[in-house]
């Protein structure tokens, strides 16, 4: 039996059919307790006064089977008549000392009750003296059917039976429906995954409810968009790739087979031009690697403490003549008393340079880059700002992804292959530190650097 539809339909059956039974059981066993304590209260008091009137009248209780009404199992009334067959009465009659007069279990003609067992009768008093204990004690079997008592209780407990028949039907109902739609959706998301494993990314299931459930489903239909952009993410960084390789590959492929056909002759230009593209190829395959094994979290890293002041200041003098060279002010804002850092430092030097060198591109003459670093939340936040052209707000959510180039303000196309930023949060993620960015249309970006404590 493996469905777990039947699994539960079977669970839910036995829940509600041990359910019914108990009630069953307890409802039938206090109503025959109440029933019985209604038929007390109807008749004690009448047979008291019956036996006391018996007893005053024959001094013993020999004979006294004529107080009680004929019958077995029926009430007492104030006329009665001699018992009818053996069987148990409703009450016991004791002497004073305890030995059962009358009633009791009729195999054991010589029962005598435990004080503790006369303390729950009524005492029969003669002239001040306790001359019998009346003690009510009836079966679970006492009412016969046939009598009005009898007939009443098969009635009540008939209903009783009948209702826990339909109470385990109805569990019975209830809980198929409801096995079949839990398991509907657990159904809906196996389909989905085989289809998932055949290669059709991006399937997604219907949420059918805000439970525990619902919440799987939508994990699953997140999960397979990602995996679907994902996927067309990487046919496009396949594509860029191979095209950014075509370009240097075709330059060198066209002056080697130039000069080995003599249609050229070797100059210094020619060798000059061969080693440029040489060195696009050779930075294009060490940003991929870089990649990889940061995305991989195999990336190796050589931390080290290093104040945020002399962090920024080794790549603003890197990059203040270049800044100067386009009239563009290279300007730190460093906060005093700030904590150490422990990161890679040439790998955050690589990060910073990729950000720094986006701003000076995009920041036209006489603008303004500031570098800057302060307290955040316990930790260090540094930040690149600049006033320039800005990032489109539908380029903002995919800028650090792999090979994505805006077409717009903000394109990377002059030469670049659209790795760096993706490549820079990598790598600050590597290091235990998250890069978010702001940017607004001709006013300029800014990228920042949280290292929480």
């Amino acid at each position: 039996m493996r469905s777990l539809t039947v699994k539960l339909t079977l669970a839910f059956l036995l829940i509600g059919l041990t359910g019914a039974v108990m009630v069953a059981f307890l409802v039938r066993r206090s109503t025959q307790r109440q029933f019985d304590r209604f038929v007390l209260d109807q008749n004690q008091q009448t047979l008291v006064s019956n036996l006391i009137q018996y007893y005053q009248a024959n001094r013993s209780w020999t004979g006294v089977e004529t107080v009680f009404r004929t019958g077995q199992n029926s009430p007492p009334t104030q006329n009665q008549g001699p018992p009818s067959g053996p069987g148990r009465s409703l009450f016991i009659l004791t002497d004073p000392s305890g030995q059962v007069v009358f009633g009791g279990d009729p195999k054991n003609h010589e029962q005598k009750l435990i004080p503790a067992e006369l303390k729950k009768g009524t005492p029969l008093e003669v002239d001040g003296t306790t001359v019998g204990w009346l003690i009510f004690a009836p079966a679970l079997d006492q009412w016969r059917p046939g009598t009005p008592e009898g007939d009443f209780l098969s009635g009540v407990n008939r209903a009783i039976y009948l209702s826990a028949v339909a109470a385990t039907l109805i569990a019975l109902i209830l809980g198929g429906i409801l096995a079949y739609t839990l398991t509907r959706s657990l159904r809906e998301l196996t389909a989905a995954t085989k289809l998932l494993a055949k290669g059709e990314l991006g399937h997604q299931v219907k949420v059918r409810s805000r439970d525990e459930l619902g919440a799987l489903a939508a994990s699953f239909n997140q999960m397979s968009s990602e995996l679907e952009h994902s996927n067309e993410l990487r046919r496009k960084m396949t594509a860029d790739i191979a095209h950014d390789l075509r370009t240097p590959l075709s330059v060198i492929m066209g002056y080697t087979e130039a000069l080995s056909d003599s249609k050229l002759e070797p100059t210094p230009e020619i060798f000059q031009v061969m080693h440029t593209e040489t060195v696009h190829l050779n930075h294009l395959v060490n940003n991929l690697k870089t990649l990889s094994l940061a995305e991989s979290g195999e990336l190796p890293l050589v931390r080290q403490p290093i104040s945020p002041d002399e962090l920024l200041k080794r790549l603003a003098n890197a990059y203040r003549v270049q800044a100067e060279g386009k009239n563009i002010a290279l300007k730190m804002d460093v906060a005093l008393d700030l904590p150490q850092i422990e990161v890679d430092v040439e790998r955050m030097a690589q990060v910073l340079n990729n950000l720094i060198s986006n701003a000076l591109r995009y920041t036209p003459e006489g603008g303004q880059i500031t570098l800057t670093a302060e307290a955040a939340n316990g930790g260090v936040r540094l930040l690149v700002a600049d006033n320039g052209s800005g990032i489109a707000a539908e380029d903002l959510p995919f800028i650090f992804e792999r090979s994505f180039r805006g077409d717009k303000a903000r394109s990377l196309l002059n030469g670049e292959t659209g790795l760096g930023l993706a490549i820079a949060k990598s790598l600050v993620e590597a290091q235990g530190g998250k890069i978010t960015v702001e940017s607004e249309l001709g006013k300029g970006t800014r990228f920042t650097i949280n290292f929480s404590a």
